[in-house]
């Protein structure tokens, strides 16, 4: 009950806050470009949620540039939401989105997923409108992008009838970037090669374990990060060995050792934003949390469990300008459906 009640409380301050003057990280509630075109009946609205990595090992630096990782994958209730219908009569894709600077042509993975969905299912006359609301903020680590292009993926093949088998989207997926097959899985994936080779874990990690991330407003870029790599001071933990400890714990995460939460990207991180290493280290003293470490390549922080004085944790990180927080539980995908948010607005 006190979980829901803060909840309440930060979407309401979150709200009244958007009608003033917005915070520094903080997007705006409306975008130009939801100017440019009279908004059609919306057949879909698709909840497009963010993932954390419970651990995240990088094996070898391969030919073509890219990295071998093995890492779990673990999607949770806060993200976007993606608005989709089809535009009868149209001979192109329209999108718009609420947040400054999300680039609204063919580089949007919304868009580039929609023109893999048409040309692999033969659909080549069908073309959509796409409006995307946005929460979770760039360069976080939290895979926003990705979660968008598969979400317009599902929400495109259900519009078209179902021409593709979930099997065959998460072939395509590939074609488009490395986290995108994750979300296809139903919540929690075992994820190898550049991130593309999913080994789904069903049934998945225990759904509703509470978690908060706390983002500072400066990011950091994936190659700046991978840059940065030292490898001789990589992990040697065994991956599928991490993937067991968690496996043995799949109902209470919480009660896994905290040696398994290894992230090979948060030193060269920390390398690049020393601060991002002094904050995590402020919230490892926060009564309530668990476990505390850096998703993906950051800058977002994770901490799993809920803080035991709600309010000092406010005074201390929420009301910080520099920072954003956001609560959130871990979610699933229900067979045959798509991800809700437990948190609706």
């Amino acid at each position: 009950m006190e979980w829901r009640i803060l909840m309440i409380c930060v979407q309401f301050l979150s709200v009244v806050s958007s009608f003033g003057t917005q915070r520094p990280g903080k997007s705006s509630l409306f975008h130009p470009s939801t100017q440019l075109h009279a908004k059609p009946n919306v057949k879909l609205a698709l909840f497009s949620p963010c993932k954390i990595n419970l651990f995240l090992r990088i094996i070898r630096k391969r030919e073509d540039g890219f990295h071998d990782l093995a890492s779990l994958f673990q999607a949770i209730g806060f993200g976007d939401t993606l608005e989709l219908t089809i535009l009868e009569g149209a001979d192109a894709d329209e999108f718009t989105c609420n947040m400054e600077g999300v680039p609204v042509d063919q580089t949007n993975l919304v868009l580039r997923a929609l023109t893999l969905m048409r040309e692999k299912t033969g659909n080549h006359n069908t073309y959509f409108y796409a409006n995307l609301i946005k929460e979770c903020p760039a360069q976080a680590g939290l895979g926003g992008g990705s979660a968008n292009a598969a979400t317009a993926m599902f929400g495109a093949n259900e519009l078209m009838g179902n021409p593709a088998t979930l099997e065959e989207m998460v072939e395509w997926s590939a074609d488009l970037g490395s986290d995108i097959t994750f979300f296809l899985s139903r919540g929690t994936a075992y994820c190898t090669g550049r991130g593309e080779i999913m080994t789904p874990i069903d049934p998945p990690i225990e759904a509703s374990t509470k978690l908060v991330i706390v983002k500072p407003n400066v990011g950091l870029s994936t190659p700046t990060v991978f840059k940065s790599l030292e490898y001789d001071k990589l992990s040697d933990l065994d991956p599928e060995n991490l993937l067991q400890q968690f496996m043995e714990e799949s109902e209470n995460v919480a009660m896994v050792d905290e040696s398994a939460f290894v992230n090979d990207l948060e030193p060269p991180a920390f390398k690049n934003l020393p601060e991002l290493m002094k904050l995590k280290e402020d919230l490892q003293k926060v009564k309530g949390f668990q476990h505390v470490m850096m998703s993906g390549s950051g800058t977002s922080i994770f901490c799993i469990g809920t803080p035991a004085d709600a309010e000092a944790f406010e005074k201390q990180f929420s009301y910080r300008d520099d920072l954003q927080v956001f609560f959130a539980e871990f979610i699933n995908r229900p067979e045959g459906k798509w991800y809700e948010n437990p948190f609706p607005q």
